[in-house]
């Protein structure tokens, strides 16, 4: 079925509150606006804001989107005869390709991106998400070959899948901080990522390879 009317109003209503604050967030800075001067802005309750959004952070980095699942959801949407460390490094080419808003390489993102640096609130929840990422893939490694609660290498190999994660974002950064167009991004970061798969072990760029069902 299609999304109905009370879902679309919802959708676009969180939509809008997302907009608003980090309008005001880019324009003033992400800690000199509050929640009732977007709510105000947006034309809503700071109560219906708060249904929608449980915490200011989460109107930059929703959970939905900023997911600690991230890893682990791509690892688990593997093909058949695809490594987890393989699954993670096409689909960061793939982003990379489209200009995908989740690697940053939409237009305007890069003064988004300042005005998150700028807050330590922002910066050390974007920490927390990468640490997260990467346990949340560690697990799922670890349950889907069987290792035993003594075997390190999940969590060695979902340490690896997380550092070029990280490594990749952080590469977007500052570039995007040097002015650098979303192209230009693109392109050097996706040799990056050539020279990552080529300095990994084959242990790491062939471990918890699905099998055909």
């Amino acid at each position: 079925m299609g999304e109905g009317l009370r879902e679309r109003k919802k959708r676009q209503t969180r939509q809008r509150i997302s907009e608003v604050a980090v309008a005001l967030f880019v324009e003033h800075g992400f800690d000199h606006v509050t929640i009732a001067e977007i709510a105000a802005a947006a034309e809503v309750s700071v109560n219906t804001l708060y249904n929608y959004y449980e915490s200011k952070e989460d109107l930059v980095l929703p959970p939905d989107q900023a997911s600690p699942q991230r890893l682990a959801d791509i690892v688990r949407a593997r093909e058949p005869g695809e490594s987890a460390a393989r699954a993670v490094l096409d689909h960061l080419r793939d982003e990379l390709r489209r200009r995908d808003r989740n690697v940053g390489l939409t237009a305007g993102f890069a003064r988004v991106f300042q005005m998150m640096r700028a807050a330590p609130t922002l910066t050390a929840r974007l920490e927390d998400l990468g640490r997260e990422m990467t346990e949340a893939l560690g697990a799922v490694l670890a349950e889907e070959t069987g290792a035993p609660p003594d075997d390190q290498t999940p969590v060695v190999v979902a340490g690896a899948i997380g550092w070029f994660h990280s490594l990749v974002y952080g590469e977007i950064g500052r570039r995007i901080v040097a002015g650098d167009a979303p192209d230009t991004i693109a392109e050097s970061v996706l040799e990056l990522l050539d020279l990552v798969e080529g300095m990994l072990s084959e242990t790491a760029l062939t471990y918890a390879t699905r099998t055909a069902e």
